[in-house]
C-alpha cells in the first residue's frame, strides 16, 4: 500500500510536535510505503490536486491522506469530494469532530490502524458556493467571532482559546442581528437571526451527544436558526444546550433539507466553513453532495455488532 500524506505545518498541533516520526513508525509497521509532504494551510488545496493526479487503481499511490483540524481535512475533502480515491484522515487537530463522527481512533496509531486495514465507506459532503465542507457553515456570531480571534491573535501573539473568549465578549457585547431570506427545495421563510447554522447531516442538540452526528450518509443538510435577539437569549439558550435541555418551539427552528439559498442585503458576508471564515456574496447557495466522499472509517455498525456477538455468546 503507498499512500500520499498531507500534513498542515501550520496546525497547532504539528506545531507542538512534529508527528511525522510517529507517524512514519506507524505506517512502517503495517509494510506501507507513506509518502510525507508537510506544507503550509494556504498551500493544502494546491498540494491535494496535485497529489490525486498520481492516485487511483495502477497509479503510484493507492490513496491520499490528510493530517489537520477539521479545517485542514475539509480543505483536502473538498479536493477528493468526487474522486473516488479513498481518503484518509488523521486527526491532528484539537477538536477533530470530522474524525469523531466517523469513529476513528483520536490517537495516531488507532488512526493509521483504521488506515492499514483498507475498509472504507462512502459518506456525504456538503457544500456553500463550490466550497465543500464535512463538518458544518454558519453566518452570524460564530464567524464573526472567529474573523475578531484571528485578528486578536494576530496582533497581541495570543493562544487560540484565550483570544476566542475575548473575541466572544467583544462579538457578544455588540450582538449583531442579520436580516435573512432563506428559500429551500419545499418553502421560503424571512429571519431575524443572531446565528444561522447548517450541517453537512443532522447534528445531535441534547444528551448524551450534544454536537455530534449519528450518520454521515443520509443525503441531507440540518439547517438550525436560532431565535433570540438578545444576548440573554443566547446565553440561555447556550446553557440549555450544555444541559442538554434544548427545546425546538422555544429557542431555535430546525429543518432538514437537500437545499437552501440564503439572500441578504448585505454586498458580501462572513461564512464560517468548518470552522474557517471565508468572504462570500450572496447569495449563498448549500446543497449536499450524497455518497461522494470515500474514506478509510470502521463500519457504522461495526460497535453494536460485537456486542449482540458478545451478548449470543453468554458475554457482559
Amino acid at each position: 500500500m503507498r499512500l500520499a500524506v498531507i500534513l498542515n505545518a501550520g496546525g497547532g498541533a504539528v506545531q507542538a510536535r512534529d508527528p511525522r516520526p510517529a507517524l512514519s513508525a506507524a505506517f512502517a509497521r503495517h509494510g506501507i510505503e507513506a509518502d510525507l509532504h508537510m506544507v503550509k494551510g494556504e498551500a493544502l488545496v494546491d498540494t491535494a490536486r496535485d497529489l490525486l493526479r498520481q492516485a487511483g487503481p495502477g497509479r503510484h499511490f493507492d490513496a491520499v491522506v490528510a493530517g489537520g483540524g477539521d479545517g485542514s481535512i475539509g480543505a483536502v475533502a473538498g479536493v477528493m469530494a468526487g474522486s473516488g480515491v479513498a481518503f484518509g484522515v488523521l486527526p491532528l487537530g484539537t477538536l477533530n469532530h470530522f474524525a469523531k463522527d466517523l469513529g476513528l481512533p483520536q490517537e495516531i496509531d488507532g488512526a493509521v490502524d483504521v488506515i492499514a486495514a483498507r475498509q472504507t465507506r462512502m459518506v456525504d459532503v456538503a457544500e456553500v458556493n463550490g466550497r465543500v465542507f464535512v463538518n458544518n457553515s454558519s453566518i452570524g456570531l460564530y464567524a464573526t467571532m472567529v474573523a475578531d480571534r484571528d485578528r486578536q491573535r494576530e496582533r497581541s501573539g495570543w493562544g487560540k482559546w484565550p483570544a476566542m473568549v475575548l473575541a466572544g465578549a467583544r462579538v457578544l457585547l455588540r450582538y449583531p442581528v442579520r436580516h435573512l431570506r432563506v428559500r429551500t427545495e419545499a418553502w421560503e421563510k424571512r429571519y431575524r437571526t443572531p446565528l444561522l447554522f447548517i450541517g453537512n447531516n443532522a447534528y445531535e442538540v441534547s444528551l448524551p451527544r450534544p454536537g455530534t452526528r449519528a450518520v454521515l450518509d443520509d443525503g441531507r443538510l440540518c439547517l438550525f436558526v436560532v431565535r433570540h435577539g438578545r444576548p440573554w437569549g443566547l446565553l440561555k439558550v447556550a446553557v440549555r444546550a450544555l444541559a442538554g435541555r434544548l427545546r425546538e418551539e422555544r429557542d431555535f427552528e430546525s429543518h432538514l433539507v437537500q437545499e437552501a439559498e440564503i439572500q441578504s442585503h448585505s454586498a458580501w458576508m462572513r461564512v464560517s466553513v468548518d470552522g474557517e471564515v471565508v468572504p462570500m456574496r450572496p447569495p449563498l447557495r448549500y446543497g449536499i453532495r450524497p455518497g461522494a466522499l470515500r474514506v478509510f472509517a470502521p463500519a457504522p455498525a461495526a460497535v453494536g455488532e460485537v456486542v449482540t456477538e458478545e451478548r449470543a455468546a453468554g458475554g457482559p
